[in-house]
């Protein structure tokens, strides 16, 4: 972690341009942002504004064409492909609009596999209470509802114990009343557990 003073995460005239041929085709031009520790973040914009392009640079997968990412002093511009492995898996959290659960796992057995992979992760059971599902551990994804779904996939981020929640339309795939529902849950985890979170939505 940082020291308090300093940005969580940085970005500092960030640009990236997807080549196809001899056609170039901007995402993103020149954007400077910064994430303090323990905020919560909206990054509103149409379709194809390119709030994915950066939500994806920002989690370490993707990079940059040019301008430069900070996670505290770290440079994820220049890292290797392992370090930013290792900082995908240590630091950040994923959900994303499609929950991109694994069918044939339970969901304790879906947020068991992050668990599997962290460093210092919390318990899988722990992971599904505090998102209030651990009456639904023993039960498939297409036993569960979108929304119910979409916690899973919560509690699978929130298992690793990462620094950073980043979470891609989070909404997008439920009515209204359980968007609402999955948006005051991100909020209670920053306000409750001191998560920095990061929501992009249109």
């Amino acid at each position: 972690m940082p020291p308090a003073d300093v940005p969580l995460l940085s970005a500092r005239a960030v640009s990236k341009i997807y080549r196809m041929g001899e056609i170039q085709v901007p995402a993103l031009r020149e954007v400077d942002l910064d994430i303090q520790t323990g905020e919560i973040l909206a990054i509103l914009g149409p379709s194809g504004s390119g709030k994915s392009t950066l939500l994806n640079m920002i989690g370490g997968m993707d990079r940059p064409t040019s301008g430069q990412i900070l996670f505290g002093s770290q440079d994820l511009t220049h890292a290797s492909d392992g370090q930013l492995t290792l900082f995908r898996r240590h630091q950040i959290g994923f959900v994303f609009q499609f929950f991109n659960l694994v069918p044939t796992l339970t969901a304790l057995e879906n947020v068991q596999v992050a668990v599997d992979l962290a460093r210092q992760p919390l318990e899988a059971g722990e992971a599904l209470r505090i998102v209030g599902l651990e009456d639904r551990a023993g039960h498939f994804p297409s036993q569960l509802s979108g929304g119910q779904q979409q916690r899973v996939a919560i509690a699978r981020a929130l298992a690793t114990n990462p620094n950073l929640l980043l979470c891609d339309e989070p909404t997008g795939n439920l009515d209204s009343v359980t968007g609402a529902q999955i948006m005051e849950l991100l909020e209670r985890l920053n306000r409750e557990r001191g998560k920095t979170v990061v929501v992009i939505t249109h």
